[in-house]
């Protein structure tokens, strides 16, 4: 691609508290090959280094701008207004989380398929995540699927390693963007899926058959957080409920939906029996069922039971997995003294 007539592209990154990682991000970045880009960088009211590193980076090159939040918002409000903030003359948005980073040739790749394929909105790519190489699943070398299509495979795949992608291995057409107040149209940490399966009603999935993204795992990331309570249960559940009926057919959208919510309740049926789950476990499940239009009623939760029940060999596992978990609890609180002495040393 001719680098003197490029299309302009708005790089984000909303963060807060990210002084650990945002350097390397930073850095991969100003790395792209690709050159006509602006970068925007959003602190979210930071209480560590994050706002003085992103600054000390702006005052070096003009492409990057910096955007400090008069008031902590949370998680998907905070990229929302990142999303408000790209220029006018931008072509493609780009976010990249502040824990992730590009690998040089991101940018360019995304942007090529995009310019090749103009009914494209939403542009992916295989991405790293620790050791694992995520987004699988694509047929090469078909670049582009029909929204709709993409949307059905989602749905009915069943394939955890297959999907839209995360926030850092995709482009969007800025246009998309703009057109709509909140680009992310819920409060869930899968919001991202939502605007996908939004924006796919009116435009094509494109996909670059490379890795051009590494995504950081670590406990303190929104993905690793929502794991430990499942919110991605109940997202899914919505998704389906709002996008489902656009592409798929009656009898597979009732029977999609069914799916989830037998998952769901077994998943409440597990969590029951073999973990201690306190108050705000229940009342966010119960809660976010409620606003679904399935509030959680006893014979379901006993039907679930009842089914986990009759698995011994999955009680089994989920009690030993617990067992686990416990043991490794007690090391690490035995452990801790040790951990704070090797502390105190080491500034003596």
């Amino acid at each position: 691609m001719n680098q003197t007539d490029t299309p302009l592209v708005s790089v984000l990154t909303p963060v807060y508290n990210g002084e650990a990682f945002l350097e390397a991000c930073i850095e991969s970045v100003l790395k792209q090959t690709y050159s006509n880009y602006e970068y925007i960088i959003v602190n979210n009211r930071s209480t560590d280094r994050t706002l003085d590193i992103a600054l000390s980076y702006a005052k070096q090159d003009a492409r990057i701008r910096v955007h400090d939040n008069t008031e902590f918002v949370p998680v998907i409000a905070n990229h929302n207004i990142a999303f408000g903030l790209i220029s006018q003359a931008a072509k493609y948005c780009k976010v990249v989380s502040a824990d992730d980073f590009l690998f040089p040739d991101c940018l360019s790749r995304l942007v090529e398929c995009g310019e090749a394929n103009p009914s494209v909105g939403i542009i992916g790519s295989y991405q790293l995540s620790g050791d694992q190489v995520r987004w699988q699943g694509f047929r090469y070398p078909r670049a582009v699927i029909p929204g709709g299509e993409m949307c059905r495979d989602v749905f009915l795949r069943g394939d955890k390693n297959f999907g839209f992608g995360s926030p850092t291995s995709l482009m969007y057409r800025a246009d998309l963007v703009r057109a709509t107040r909140q680009f992310y149209p819920n409060e869930s940490p899968h919001a991202d899926s939502s605007a996908c399966f939004e924006q796919l009603q009116r435009s094509d999935f494109g996909f670059v058959f490379q890795v051009l993204s590494y995504e950081l795992k670590h406990e303190a990331t929104q993905s690793t957080m929502s794991e430990k309570l499942n919110r991605g249960a109940s997202a899914n559940l919505n998704d389906a409920v709002r996008y489902g009926p656009g592409c798929l057919s009656p009898q597979e959208f009732k029977a999609h939906v069914d799916e989830l919510l037998h998952a769901y309740h077994r998943y409440l049926a597990a969590n029951y029996l073999f973990e201690a789950r306190g108050d705000d476990f229940w009342s966010y499940h119960k809660g976010r069922l409620a606003e679904l239009g399935f509030p959680l009623r006893g014979v379901d939760l006993l039907g679930a039971v009842v089914r986990e029940l009759l698995h011994p060999a999955n009680a089994i596992e989920k009690m030993s997995k617990r067992l686990a978990a416990s043991r490794a609890r007690r090391q690490g609180l035995s452990e801790r003294p040790k951990e704070l002495e090797t502390r105190r040393a080491s500034v003596r």
